[in-house]
């Protein structure tokens, strides 16, 4: 029997969500999804996302495979289709067809998360961004991000009793930069742990308000303990932005 593998290409809000996995008593993504797809192909539709994300955190860019025993002949209407089904906190960019072994998580080459902060309280972003008010040294917060590229193990900025074979990941590139009202900071990487990306951030944070020295944010990270690192900062400013494979030609998204 022929089968044939598809990725979609996403993006949601996660707000209204508890993560991107299904779960048996909380709404998710995955779920949502899931049955949009099995009412529209008439047959239980199983996915496997590219990660997953916390409750609450968004993705500007995402990637799911499912596999189908027909060909879709026309992706455009599958995806408008879908679409028209879908809350409006989740929209389907694209339908690829790819390879029958290609993989949505394993296959994916890096991942680039952004992390929103505002300073003044803003009525109108506050869904999308942090607040931490104050001045923060962010000279200081680019010197600790440019230590994370000197490591590997990163255990200080992972939750407890995740179910990860290794706690080592390749981070690419690390920068925080200024953005209207606020800062933002960015991350690459080939893979990131349950939580890393707020761990980080927290930490960062503690840098930048001249709490903690570089040579403290090196500790950290040595001592392979998440209870010496900074609090995870809420997940409502936490975007995936980009996810990238071999097999599959960058392209912007539409937001």
């Amino acid at each position: 029997m022929t089968v044939h593998r598809y990725f979609l290409h996403l993006a949601y809000n996660g707000s209204p969500f508890h993560g991107w996995q299904r779960q048996k008593n909380a709404h998710s993504v995955q779920a949502e999804i899931e049955e949009s797809m099995s009412k529209l192909f008439q047959k239980n539709i199983s996915t496997m996302g590219c990660g997953r994300t916390d409750t609450g955190v968004h993705a500007r860019s995402f990637y799911l495979h499912f596999d189908l025993e027909e060909e879709i002949e026309n992706k455009s209407n599958t995806v408008y289709r879908l679409n028209q089904m879908l809350p409006k906190s989740i929209s389907i960019f694209e339908c690829h067809k790819v390879h029958d072994e290609a993989h949505a998580r394993f296959d994916a080459s890096s991942r680039t998360y952004r992390y929103y902060i505002i300073h003044e309280k803003d009525p109108f972003n506050q869904d999308f961004n942090a607040f931490f008010p104050g001045n923060f040294n962010l000279e200081a917060m680019n010197n600790a991000a440019d230590k994370l590229l000197d490591y590997k193990d990163f255990t200080s900025f992972s939750k407890v009793h995740t179910e990860t074979f290794t706690n080592e990941c390749d981070i690419i590139f690390a920068r925080w930069s200024e953005q209207e009202n606020g800062i933002v900071f960015e991350i690459k990487a080939n893979r990131f742990l349950r939580n890393m990306v707020r761990a980080i951030v927290g930490t960062c944070l503690e840098v930048g308000k001249e709490k903690m020295s570089i040579e403290d944010f090196k500790a950290v990270i040595n001592a392979k303990d998440r209870q010496k690192a900074g609090h995870s900062v809420p997940a409502k400013g936490l975007f995936l932005e980009q996810v990238e494979y071999p097999f599959i030609k960058k392209k912007k998204t539409k937001l």
